[in-house]
Order: structure tokens, then sequence, then C-alpha cells
């Protein structure tokens, strides 16, 4: 037996010993529990805003808005069971789970994969079929990536050396790529930031991730001939957006200007439930359900129902960083953050593009955008900071990555 997973299974055992006393039920994760909830029923109710012209009962949904009720209570059972396995389980398994979501990423790209089990939408190869769902592997390789990256970084201290940041964001290199390729720029983006986080929670120098972000910047610009025509024709329209130019209204920025239209006719109190419907039908925003799923909930309620929205995605980051915070697990703290930091960067940049700040690329608002695999991998994500919170540690450990800077620099 591994060294590993003799390390695992006696560590299990140990805990199982004393699990009475080893839980907290009194915790911070409990924060996004709430968020999360409050976020998921504003989005099975503004979907159904956006997919009916009629005011009707909530007992009476529309198709899309039953059917996110249904992924809902798939998630509520996904996060309850993402809260129960021990965290040295979990880091033990990151390597398995990351080879899994790899494996599901090549397989969107291998050619002469069938229709049935891999069909573009909207061009983008992103979903693999199965019966009355699309399972988007993305999602999946959002929880993995985190899990592995934290385990990483856990074990050694290499990524406080600049060589040993550039061989992590290497590794980050392999799903983005794949990502990239299908193509999904939005949801690669989301993987860089999140790094970032958890190599800060884990001690990383703040110079070497400066000097990394000059290099990127420098070397930005020769990404753009590798960018497809219509993204790059978006960030076009964005800057077009910024210098008063109207004229691609009807073309390229007519979703950007639909959006931002009904976030206008919202006011400060918001519009009716009938008049929402009726503004989101005869606008004929695209994606409404989905990707501009903010546009319809700000023209419901307004600019006091935006501040809601906001509160919520707020309270669920506030609820993670309070829960890395409280762990004592250096494998936990660097999960809680680098969850928050993908919640957090998914949200900014989705409510961003709807307000026009930032190029449309595709990305959900999580918890409220329609989608079985966002909605599913939001409440494990939400599991996870619960299963975090409530672990007391088994053993006295010192606090985590705290590092003597004096005598790193004498050995070096």
């Amino acid at each position: 037996m591994s060294l590993g997973w003799r390390w695992v299974i006696t560590g299990t055992r140990s805990e199982a010993r004393g699990v009475r006393s080893g839980l907290r039920w009194a915790h911070p994760a409990w924060l996004c529990v709430l968020a999360a909830a409050m976020l998921s029923a504003l989005g099975v109710y503004g979907i159904d805003l956006a997919s009916a012209a009629d005011s009707h009962a909530l007992t009476q949904l529309t198709p899309q808005a039953f059917k996110q009720v249904v992924f809902l209570g798939v998630g509520l059972i996904a996060g309850a069971a993402a809260a129960l396995p021990h965290l040295r389980w979990l880091s033990a398994l990151s390597w398995v789970l990351a080879a899994v979501a790899l494996g599901l990423l090549i397989l969107l790209l291998l050619p002469g994969v069938p229709e049935a089990i891999v069909s573009p939408i909207n061009g983008t190869r992103a979903w693999i079929k199965l019966p009355g769902f699309n399972a988007q592997p993305s999602e999946l390789a959002k929880i993995a990536f985190v899990l592995l990256m934290a385990t990483l970084m856990k074990r050694t201290d290499e990524h406080r050396r600049f060589v040993g940041i550039i061989k992590l964001f290497a590794l980050t290199a392999v799903p983005v790529g794949l990502i990239v390729l299908q193509p999904d720029l939005g949801t690669a983006s989301l993987f860089g930031p999140a790094l970032v986080a958890m190599l800060i929670a884990a001690g990383a120098k703040l110079r070497h991730l400066f000097l990394l972000g000059a290099i990127g910047l420098a070397l930005a610009p020769a990404c753009w001939p590798l960018l497809h025509d219509y993204q790059r024709e978006r960030i076009v329209a964005m800057v077009r957006q910024f210098q008063g130019d109207r004229s691609g209204g009807q073309d390229e920025n007519f979703q950007s200007f639909t959006a931002q239209r009904l976030i206008g006719a919202g006011g400060l109190w918001g519009q009716s439930d009938e008049q929402t419907r009726a503004l989101v039908r005869f606008n004929r925003l695209p994606e409404a359900h989905n990707d501009m799923i903010p546009a319809v909930l700000m023209c419901r309620f307004g600019v006091l129902g935006s501040v809601l929205l906001l509160t919520g995605y707020f309270g669920w980051i506030a609820g993670s960083l309070l829960t890395a915070a409280w762990s004592k697990d250096p494998f936990g703290r660097l999960v809680a953050v680098g969850l928050s930091a993908f919640i957090a960067g998914q949200a900014i940049v989705n409510v961003g593009m709807n307000l026009g700040l930032l190029p449309i690329i595709g990305i959900t608002l999580p918890f409220v955008s329609y989608g079985g695999s966002s909605l599913l991998t939001c409440w494990i994500m939400t599991g996870l900071q619960v299963n975090i919170a409530m672990r007391r540690p088994s053993l006295p450990i010192r606090s985590s990555f705290e590092y003597d800077t004096h005598h790193e620099h004498t050995r070096r």
C-alpha cells in the first residue's frame, strides 16, 4: 500500500473515532447555503420571466423553469453529498477527478465522436448528451482543478519560488487550452484568477505574481490572431460602445444594447411582472434565460433588486472566505479560496457583460442562469464549503502557510 493511501486511511480511522466531537455545526459556511438558496430561487423566477410572455401563478412554471427546479433538487442532493467525505479523501482523489475531467474535455474535441454523444450548440462543442440532460465537462473541471491545485500547494512550498509558479500555470494551461478549443473563452478565463487567489492564500510571493502578470500583459497582443472572428468582433464592439458608437445596435452590439435598455427600464423600483415579460419578449433579448438573465431580473426589480442580487453573491463569497479563515487545514483553506474565486469571477464577468462593461463571451450567472451543469457545480461548491467549515483538526497542527522568511532566505 502506498504511503499516501496509508496516510489517508490512518487519518480517516482516527477521525472516525472522534467523529462526534470532531464536527462543528455552527460555522460561517451556512452563509453560503443561505445565499445559494436565495440566488437559486431568483434564478427560477428569472427563467420563468424570460421564457413566458404572460403572467401566471408560480405553481404554473414554464417547462424551462420547472426543469431548473428539478436541477435544483439534484443540486441540493449533490451539495449534501459533497459535504460528507473527509477532506483527506478529497485530496487523495484529486488526481483521479482531474484525470476524469481532462478525459471528458478531450472527448469533446475528438473527431468522429457521434452526434448522439457530442453535438455542437451555437457552434461550441462543450456538452456531452445524457438522457434529459447535457453535461458540461468544463464545470467538473473547475472543481477538479481547485482540488488538484490545493493538493499540490499544501504538500510543498514550490509555489514560493518563481519557477514553481510557472509550473502551476503550465499545468493550468492544459484544461484552459482544451476549453478554449471548444471554443469557450468565458469559462477558460476563470482559471487564471482562481489560481492567483489560491497562490496568494498559500503564501506565494507577490513580486513573483506581479512579474508574471506583467509578462502576461506583454504577451497578450500575440493572442489576438488566435481568437475567432466573432470573438475579435465582440471585443471591438465593446470598444466602440465606450467610444459612444451606436452603429452596431442591430448587429454585433444588439445583445449588449438590448440588455442595457432592459436594465434601464427597471429604474429604481422595477417593472411589474407583466410589464417585464412584455419588455423581454418585444425586445427579443437573446439568451434571456441564460447569460443575460441579470438584465431580466434588473428590469423586474430595478436598482434595489439589483442590490439584492449582488448581496447574494457578496454573502456567498463572504461565507467562503470566512470558511477559509476558519479552517486550520491547509487543503481546506485553499479549496475554499479557489471556489470563491470561481464564483466571484464568474459573477463579475456575467454582470459586466450585461452592463456593457465587458465583452459578451458567453458565461452564465452562478446559481441563477438556466443550466443543469452550472447549477449542480455551484451547489457542489457550496457543499464543499460546508464540508471544510464543519471539520475540526484531529491533531494539533500549526497555522496554515506560515513561512520563516529569514530562514528561507538563508537557505537559498
